[in-house]
């Protein structure tokens, strides 16, 4: 997999990659409080997964399990805080694609429907403009995709989180945002703003009557993104183990995964690590044509 500042450092686990080889730990682990770092200003779908989870494997584990934010440059700032921590297990990067599918290939409401949108766009190149949490990130990835696939000229408006870039559109600011159902659906379910297009391959059972980008015509159009867990390269392999199988557990449990998942837009997959280390080096060369076509550059 290609890498980049704060990706070179990192090995993925649990929810990702392969489990790797790491010194024993001298006692069982967990043996004090874990941190889990995320990548994500407070408020956010991630963020409030990662205190969902950290509040259920405190209870598992018997010990405490703080959530800390470390926003900034497109994921780096938390990535490198947690890669050059201690490699003893107990500070633990959760993120999304950005970080592994993106990043490394960057350093070296609406009165109509997405038919209409494409049409204004057309007839008045520059006047749509649409938000992101930044140069490189997965909506603006997305929104120069649609770009590129539609032949239009949408300007691009980088906000410093998505929790800002939805309240963005509610007020007017710009017109539209790519952003997931956790963190939009109250303003849909109020009218507030309206859902054009939705990635993926199917549509969301929660908003059934909203179209794929690919039934409109666009499948080239990225949305997706996925959490993961991270661990330092060289921690033990009881950490990995434990934080991978409990985790692992905790997706399954029937309410924790209908309520925290499921009814928040999410889709469950709950991978082994060698199978989501497949999936992320599937993901970064197709996030690589997407950087590619978009212009993006690191900030």
């Amino acid at each position: 997999m290609p890498s980049g500042p704060g990706t070179r450092f990192l090995r993925a686990l649990a929810l990702v990659c392969a489990l790797l080889p790491g010194a024993a730990p001298a006692q069982p682990w967990p043996a004090k409080p874990v941190h889990i770092v995320v990548a994500y200003p407070a408020g956010g779908g991630i963020d409030v997964m990662a205190r969902q989870l950290a509040e259920r494997l405190g209870r598992v584990w018997g010990q405490p399990v703080v959530v800390e934010n470390k926003p900034g440059a497109n994921t780096i700032v938390a990535a490198d805080a947690v890669a050059k921590s201690a490699p003893d297990g107990y500070t633990v990067l959760m993120t999304t694609d950005a970080t592994f599918s993106i990043n490394p290939h960057l350093y070296a409401s609406l009165p109509f429907d997405l038919k209409g949108l494409i049409a204004a766009a057309k007839a008045k190149p520059g006047s749509i403009n649409y938000a992101s949490y930044g140069s490189g990130s997965q909506p603006h990835l997305a929104g120069e995709m649609l770009k590129h696939a539609a032949g239009i000229d949408l300007v691009h408006v980088p906000y410093k989180g998505i929790s800002l870039a939805v309240p963005a559109v509610i007020a007017g600011e710009v017109q539209l945002t790519f952003a997931g159902i956790a963190t939009s659906s109250g303003p849909l379910k109020a009218g507030r703003i309206k859902a054009l297009a939705i990635g993926g391959a199917q549509r969301s059972p929660l908003f059934p009557q909203v179209p794929t980008f690919a039934e409109l015509g666009y499948p080239e159009v990225e949305t997706h993104a996925w959490f993961g867990l991270f661990l330092p390269a060289g921690a033990p392999r009881e950490a990995i183990a434990r934080l991978y199988q409990d985790s692992s557990k905790l997706l399954q449990d029937p309410e924790f995964r209908q309520k925290q998942l499921i009814d928040r837009g999410y889709e469950v997959v709950g991978s082994s690590p060698e199978a989501f280390a497949a999936y992320i080096r599937k993901d970064s060369a197709s996030r690589a044509r997407a950087v590619k076509i978009s212009g993006a550059k690191a900030e």
